[in-house]
């Protein structure tokens, strides 16, 4: 004999209220506050004197921002709350969630280029971010990262010295 779900269950099963992810409203006020400081920088540009003017755009673009991020963030009150009830358990699954050690080591990386190309030329410094980023994301293989690098920074400078005409220190 079949069992047959009644309707209601089934449409009680599907209209579970999806729950807040760890993180989420701080995403969604941050999105915002990131939008009114958009509008603000736009505003300074040349203000808002005429469609045409140079802050008309980004003027623009600040309030399509602003009004994007509240609607995602009154969506929010619909619902559920986080599984995670203590606030430390929610920032400890947040950062498990958003900065696993793979994130960290580029994030690091990325910090690191950036100072070396203060000391060193762009070209070694680029070379040496790329072996070091290709090698960490293929788990090894350093005769295949050497040959993207190689590859890579030769194509920038192509690029850049011909295409271009323009020298990079």
């Amino acid at each position: 004999m079949e069992q047959t779900e009644s309707l209601s269950d089934r449409h009680e099963s599907v209209a579970e209220t999806p729950k807040k992810r760890v993180g989420e409203v701080a995403f969604a006020v941050m999105l915002v506050l990131f939008s009114v400081a958009v509008l603000i920088a736009a505003y300074q540009i040349a203000g808002l004197t005429s469609i045409s003017s140079p802050g008309a755009f980004p003027l623009g673009v600040g309030l399509v921002l602003l009004l994007s991020s509240g609607k995602i963030l009154l969506e929010l009150r619909h619902k559920g709350a986080s599984d995670e009830p203590s606030w430390a358990g929610a920032c400890k699954r947040f950062c498990a969630e958003h900065f696993p050690l793979r994130n960290l080591v580029l994030i690091l990386l990325a910090v690191l280029y950036l100072a070396a190309i203060q000391w060193a030329t762009f070209y070694v410094a680029t070379f040496v971010f790329l072996f070091l980023a290709t090698t960490f994301l293929r788990k090894g293989r350093p005769v295949s990262a050497l040959l993207i690098s190689a590859l890579s920074v030769g194509l920038i400078y192509l690029m850049f010295t011909l295409a271009f005409s323009v020298y990079l220190p």
